[in-house]
């Protein structure tokens, strides 16, 4: 399918993700294909994809859904995250097992419940800044299962290779993963029969084999 020129390129993507750098290459390569950046919901995100109303989505795995494709980016860290006062607040980090009856629940709507001290949160580092209160810390937290970021797409087109290109941090002149052709084997020289001429030179300097040098 060819997209047509000045076709806006949709990027979907959830809170804590910061497709900020991506957009900015995107722009500065695909000037006459606007990228739209949109903030939402991981389930309104698949909508969105399986509708054709973004192209492509930056979703914490897993995603399940037999017409996306998936790239896996990078990983992110958990951390827990509490009242400020609190008592993991003089630890450098925290045990998960030490968690078990203070959750409040699952983030992000947990925040507001751990800044009015109703209990602690876990969640990843980059919502934990993306949702940073007054009256609330965080720590790295032991023991929780990590969360890991991917670019999700439905339809393959030239523009989402161009994008996963970029978020590869592929060069502008760098092909889009073709393999690189094999060297074909240097044939190997074959030896001459006949003796070289500074050989023979050699020999007719030093006389027959067996001749005794006049003194």
């Amino acid at each position: 399918m060819v997209t047509p020129l000045h076709a806006t390129f949709t990027v979907a993507y959830v809170l804590g993700v910061t497709p900020g750098k991506w957009a900015g290459i995107w722009r500065e390569r695909m000037p006459r294909h606007p990228l739209v950046l949109t903030q939402t919901s991981p389930a309104d995100a698949v909508t969105n994809l399986v509708g054709g109303d973004a192209d492509v989505a930056l979703l914490r795995l897993p995603i399940e859904h037999p017409l996306l494709s998936t790239i896996p980016l990078y990983v992110e860290k958990p951390v827990v995250v509490a009242p400020k006062g609190h008592a993991i607040e003089a630890l450098d980090e925290v045990a998960l097992t030490e968690l078990d009856d203070l959750l409040a629940g699952e983030w992000p709507d947990t925040v507001e419940l751990v800044a009015a001290n109703v209990g602690v949160a876990i969640m990843p580092q980059s919502v934990a800044r993306a949702l940073s209160r007054k009256g609330v810390i965080a720590r790295p937290v032991s023991g929780a299962p990590e969360t890991r970021v991917a670019l999700v797409w439905r339809e393959t087109t030239p523009e989402v290779e161009e994008f996963i290109g970029i978020v590869r941090g592929r060069t502008p002149n760098s092909s889009r993963g073709e393999p690189t052709p094999k060297t074909p084997p240097t044939p190997k020289t074959s030896k001459s029969p006949r003796t070289s001429a500074t050989a023979k030179s050699r020999r007719t300097a030093r006389g027959p084999k067996g001749a005794q040098k006049k003194r």
